[in-house]
């Protein structure tokens, strides 16, 4: 089975990914993170905006914070969270590194089963 993986990914890379990838794997946090894509706001604003309570806009706060999505700053008595650049750069750098397999679907599939033939007619000629 032929696998595809862009080149530049480490243990500790893979470690982070996964903390980014679980964290957005919610659709509440990606929707805060949309959010935070426009401002930053506090996390009572967030709760607000979503329609959850503080514990459990907390809960996903702290995954976006521990995977490095966003970070947070206290002002008084108010936490604000803001996205990270670096923390989307290195599933975006991931993702970005299977661009020169983007095409469409039929010519991903065309191309690998031309790849087989290919293969296949070049070890048919060595059996003969």
């Amino acid at each position: 089975m032929l696998t595809v993986e862009p080149a530049g990914t480490d243990g500790d890379d893979d470690d982070r990914l996964d903390l980014v990838f679980a964290a957005l794997a919610s659709r509440r946090r990606r929707q805060i993170v949309s959010t935070l894509a426009r401002h930053p706001a506090s996390i009572a604003q967030l709760a607000d905006e979503q329609g959850s309570s503080l514990p459990a806009i907390h809960r996903h706060i702290v995954a976006l914070e521990d995977a490095g999505v966003i970070h947070r700053r206290k002002s008084g008595r108010v936490n604000f969270v803001a996205l990270t650049r670096a923390g989307l750069a290195l599933a975006q750098g991931w993702l970005g590194g299977f661009h020169t397999y983007w095409g469409s679907d039929a010519e991903s599939l065309d191309n690998y089963i031309d790849g087989i033939a290919r293969a296949t007619g070049a070890m048919k000629g060595t059996e003969e």
